[in-house]
């Protein structure tokens, strides 16, 4: 049997798309390698969104261009967002690699391909991409650029997706898009967003719904009450701020203010009380003062956010600041506003964290590693507990007895009967 290995950078839609190919090379007979020096077949699905990233491919390349050259009759190929729609430079730096195809699309040998194509054995929580591209341009993301405008799956479709994926044993389903809010407004009647979750939570079988990534000038009202209305809806929800300056915002193009910001954080808290917020933030934008990096320092500090995602700004070639701006935040200065936000949002995690200390959370159970089961709760914390086998997939209530600003452990109380059937 020939065998396949898919290896995977980036965001939560290069590991769906990535789940997707799995499946389709296992529909076309392909068994999966133990390792990637196994393979007859092998697909790099990259990601360019930081320069670490696009590193870390290109490392990967190199090396298995010696692979190939002890084997070439490897099929070699890649994906993602450092495939441009001009490939010839990319063909002059890895002429042995034998496809590349553009984040989201499929090789020659695949174009026939179901693009709905599912995992037969989805873990308890899959992901499910409802969107493609964006059309918002924020002056420093290549994502446009590689994923093209936006592009909304129909509404029947995505339906029909989860509705199988949950009768193959998937219990949770998170939706994806580079802009989930802005899902449907290209497609006949315009169903949005929170339309969508309306008819997925209709699903039997389905426990928990989830979506990202948001993005704060078009998150709706209406949307907010879906999530406080519809009962698999988690409570939690990705919000990017990306600073904390309305100046850098508008370099940033990101389209709303600090102020705007805040309303919107107090009205999501208005309506869903218990809900966790995360956001990402990028320190060292061309031109960021000092004042300017405090501004976003005491906005996470006023506002507590469950989680944040922080990256030093590198350019990307081909945006708006790459090609305008300066990068003059020298690598040091980034290095030590990243480490600030993240020592200060341990311990805002940490103080979050605590507050659960001996509550009885659900918790649908991922994975079992080091003898420990793991799995997250509805705000997503991650949940490690202690006991016997049969817990892998099932909703399962935990007491918790210690917390970290990382994770939460506990010991189980009972697992869902209703997960079980």
């Amino acid at each position: 049997m020939l065998k396949y290995h898919v290896w995977t950078i980036g965001c939560q839609m290069n590991k769906a798309e990535s789940e997707r190919m799995a499946a389709r090379f296992e529909e076309m007979g392909y068994g999966a390698a133990e390792s990637i020096n196994d393979a007859d077949l092998i697909v790099l699905n990259s990601c360019v969104v930081r320069q670490s990233a696009e590193d870390r491919v290109v490392n990967k390349l190199h090396d298995l261009k010696h692979l190939k050259k002890e084997r070439p009759k490897i099929l070699l190929a890649l994906t993602g967002c450092m495939v441009d729609t001009d490939t010839s430079r990319l063909r002059k730096s890895y002429p042995y690699v034998d496809h590349f195809f553009r984040a989201g699309e499929y090789p020659p040998w695949l174009e026939k391909a179901d693009e709905s194509a599912l995992p037969q054995k989805p873990t308890p929580s899959v992901y499910v991409p409802i969107s493609q591209g964006c059309d918002n341009f924020c002056s420093y993301c290549i994502v446009p650029y590689r994923r093209g405008r936006e592009r909304s799956k129909p509404m029947e479709e995505i339906v029909c997706e989860v509705k199988e994926l949950a009768r193959r044993g998937a219990k949770e389903v998170v939706l994806l898009g580079q802009n989930v809010d802005s899902y449907g407004h290209d497609l006949e009647g315009k169903p949005d967003l929170a339309d969508l979750l309306a008819e997925l939570n209709k699903i039997e079988g389905l426990g928990r719904l989830r979506f990202l990534t948001n993005h704060p000038k078009d998150m709706s009202l209406k949307l907010i009450e879906a999530i406080a209305n519809l009962d698999k809806v988690c409570e939690q929800v990705n919000l990017p701020v990306q600073s904390g300056s309305d100046e850098i915002l508008k370099a940033m193009k990101r389209g709303y203010t600090v102020e705007r910001y805040r309303r919107l954080v107090r009205q999501v808290r208005e309506k869903v009380p218990d809900i966790a917020i995360s956001t990402d933030v990028i320190v060292g934008f061309p031109g960021e003062s000092e004042g300017q990096f405090k501004e976003t320092f005491d906005l996470l500090s006023e506002i507590k956010f469950d989680t944040v995602h922080v990256a030093a700004y590198s350019p990307r070639a081909g945006t708006t600041a790459a090609r305008d701006m300066k990068d003059d935040v020298t690598p040091g200065e980034k290095k030590e506003r990243l480490n600030k936000i993240e020592k200060l949002q341990e311990r805002v995690q940490s103080e979050i964290n605590a507050l659960l200390a001996g509550e009885a959370l659900e918790i649908l159970v991922e994975e079992k590693k080091g003898g420990k089961w793991y799995g997250r709760t509805r705000t997503d914390k991650l949940v490690f507990f202690s006991s016997g086998d049969g817990y892998y997939g099932k909703l399962a209530n935990v007491k918790i007895d210690k917390t970290t600003a990382w994770s939460l452990q506990g010991k189980i109380e009972s697992a869902n009967k209703k997960a079980e059937e």
